[in-house]
């Protein structure tokens, strides 16, 4: 037992999970900052242009750099050093779990990398469907019985029995992005299972929509998914290696 809690302090304290990027959108930049970084990169390349030399080229540069910041609403800054001011404009939902199943790290992964098998456990989604080896469709109900909200994601990391971490599509009418690893505590008997997801309503009057979705019901929901998973998981007698349950 001393053993098995060591290396799990171990795996806690060095297998740090990366914060997924938000979505399909890849926007880490507010709003009030975008109109600012337009305004300024405006100014700087109008001003470098004017006349042509060493100091007023830099100017420009500058001025298109702080242009397409505030465009795309995306920095590479930004995202180098963690930060994002678009999340807190907009309606959000990220979660992490750390769970130890005692089940192989393989049939874990085997699991979960089938993608349709989420809704067994994922009360927040109705159904996914895997299009092709890396793109699969999502679809989640909205409370109140006011429809459905879906779309399209892709796996955009992925080691076999260790890591898979995926995002929904540019255009998506959510963005979606999760990231789940998988770790040895007692090789071949129990696993820790390191989960990240977000939601995250796109601008718009879509997303005012969407936004319905990602309340406090809906967070506590995906809580009790991550966890549905330990349960399900240890309850299954067998799992075999392409993921069907048997």
């Amino acid at each position: 037992m001393d053993s098995f809690n060591s290396t799990l302090k171990r795996l806690l304290r060095t297998a740090r999970i990366s914060t997924p990027i938000s979505g399909s959108s890849h926007i880490n930049v507010g709003n009030t900052e975008r109109v600012i970084s337009l305004a300024g990169g405006t100014l700087l390349t109008w001003y470098g242009l004017r006349k042509i030399s060493i100091p007023r080229l830099v100017l420009t540069l500058v001025g298109a750099n702080l242009v397409y910041r505030g465009v795309t609403a995306y920095c590479p800054v930004n995202e180098y050093l963690g930060r994002n001011t678009a999340d807190k404009e907009g309606v959000s939902i990220l979660l992490s779990s750390n769970l130890v199943i005692n089940k192989p790290r393989q049939e874990l992964y085997a699991y979960w990398r089938k993608l349709e098998n989420l809704p067994n456990f994922m009360k927040h989604l109705k159904e996914v469907k895997q299009t092709d080896e890396k793109q699969s469709h999502w679809v989640a109900p909205i409370p109140g019985n006011l429809g459905t909200v879906a779309w399209d994601a892709k796996v955009t990391k992925e080691k076999e029995n260790e890591l898979i971490a995926w995002q929904s599509l540019p255009d998506s009418d959510i963005d979606n992005a999760g990231e789940v690893r998988f770790k040895d505590t007692l090789p071949g008997k129990t696993t820790l299972v390191q989960t990240t997801i977000s939601y995250r309503a796109p601008e718009g009057a879509l997303g005012a929509n969407v936004a319905k979705l990602l309340n406090p019901f809906f967070k506590k929901m995906v809580e009790q998914d991550l966890n549905r998973f330990k349960t399900l998981m240890e309850t299954l007698e067998n799992i075999p290696h392409d993921g069907q349950p048997s």
